[in-house]
């Protein structure tokens, strides 16, 4: 149990002066130079509230009058935004809840370099408009040679709708029962696709659909069809479905949603599409997210033919769907700058892994934490290569640690499992290590 002391609002019996009346002003407390320069960094709201907090505090008799600014510093916000930085222990590599990909060094350097002025649109050397975003749409069409021309705009989903709306309002999509699948917090593929107008042309079953299928179905009111990876789930045994070759010879352009933002084949996820091979085999548009396996910002690349794609691009909609310097910043540095921290974290080698976790536990132990080490199995997570294990190594730490660093000033989220929380180091970078430890002691150590 948690007792507050409190202190004694009397300033004295001979004076029986109330001390919640010696409470400083607000504007007097604002002028501690503490304060001055945090309002310079948070903002005049954000501190006036810590303010008011501390002044409260001292009306209720928690700390005497004369601390009220040093407890309303103490009170600061350590940044304005409320989002805080979390260290990844889940072993899911690509968490959602997390804000999936984790950005490279110098995807968080273009973006600082383009949150002020810069020449997005702008050719500094005729002075006259250019291509927005014309490093980033250089640098992926670069990555997949196979496309012809390429655009980028806010998400996976987007990049979805724009196709439909561009490509089948008033039309046809045909596309595999099979393949209509739920995403993230209950959006359904088919209710996305209905909603840009176009209509849904289902063929096959749950678990097997045929070339003769989608032949069947095509026809005059055909706009594409559509081939999504079932990218959240696995179907086995009795299965059949239809490759983007087969597809190309029917006639309507293929359209290819590979979701999770693979460029390239990765030996690692062998079952893993990829947009180069997607478009190599007839597709006529591939989509994909920016923010999974690519290890960039969020953001939705459309990849195709020239026609198709310029058809997009020049859409109404993809106006509404663009997306911020910033964003194009951190993808043209995702793409041209060095192995960015999801790949490193997804060909991560076990025995370093386990190397790591070791240290970790050694040095939690040696300062008095009950610590040991597991076996642990990573998953590569938002919505990519379903059903790939990876062998990772974990920290086992007691259950009641796990919310204490979830809330603590550095939080840390592991998971639960057989009564104990694991820190899985898969998605923990090891420069981050060091955070890790520290973290740990300064919630096993008690307030």
């Amino acid at each position: 149990m948690v007792t507050v002391t409190r202190v004694d609002v009397a300033v004295g019996a001979a004076s029986g002066q109330d001390a919640r009346r010696r409470v400083p002003r607000t504007d007097a407390v604002l002028a501690d130079p503490r304060l001055t320069a945090a309002i310079e960094r948070l903002g005049r709201d954000a501190v006036k509230a810590a303010v008011v907090a501390a002044q409260g505090r001292a009306r209720r008799g928690e700390i005497p009058p004369e601390e009220v600014a040093d407890s309303a510093a103490a009170g600061l916000p350590e940044r304005a935004a409320s989002l805080r930085p979390v260290l990844n222990a889940t072993g899911v590599v690509l968490h959602t809840n997390l804000g999936r990909a984790p950005l490279s060094d110098a995807a968080v350097e273009a973006v600082r370099a383009a949150s002020g002025t810069t020449d997005v649109e702008l050719d500094l050397a005729t002075g006259r408009r250019a291509r927005r975003g014309r490093g980033a749409l250089d640098a992926l069409a670069a990555a997949v040679p196979a496309a012809q021309a390429v655009h980028v705009v806010n998400n996976g989903a987007a990049a979805l709708v724009l196709a439909a709306t561009a490509l089948a309002r008033d039309r046809e999509i045909v596309v595999s029962r099979g393949e209509l699948i739920e995403i993230g917090d209950g959006f359904r593929l088919p209710d996305l696709l209905a909603s840009t107008g176009a209509r849904l042309r289902e063929v096959g079953t749950t678990n097997r659909t045929a070339l003769n299928d989608y032949a069947a179905a095509i026809g005059p009111d055909t706009g594409f069809v559509l081939k999504v990876h079932p990218s959240n789930f696995v179907v086995t045994g009795f299965t059949a479905a239809v490759p983007v070759a087969e597809l190309a010879g029917l006639g309507p352009p293929v359209v290819v949603d590979i979701g999770s933002g693979l460029l390239a084949p990765d030996p690692l996820l062998p079952e893993e599409p990829a947009a180069g091979t997607a478009l190599s085999d007839g597709a006529a548009l591939v989509t994909a997210s920016a923010d999974k396996l690519l290890g960039g910002p969020q953001g939705g690349l459309l990849l195709g033919r020239a026609d198709v794609v310029e058809t997009l691009r020049r859409h109404p909609l993809a106006r509404a769907l663009r997306v911020d310097k910033l964003t194009l910043a951190a993808l043209e540095a995702t793409l041209r700058g060095p192995t960015t921290p999801t790949a490193a974290a997804l060909h991560a080698r076990h025995e370093d892994l386990r190397a790591r976790a070791d240290a970790v536990a050694a040095r939690l132990r040696a300062a008095g934490v009950p610590a040991d080490v597991v076996p642990s199995e990573s998953v590569v997570g938002g919505g990519g290569a379903p059903g790939v294990v990876l062998r990772s190594a974990a920290v086992v730490l007691p259950a009641g640690l796990a919310a204490p660093l979830r809330t603590s000033p550095a939080p840390v989220v592991g998971r639960l499992e057989g009564g104990s929380l694991l820190l899985d180091l898969r998605a923990v970078a090891p420069s981050a290590d060091d955070a890790l430890v520290a973290a740990v002691l300064g919630v096993a150590s008690g307030p």
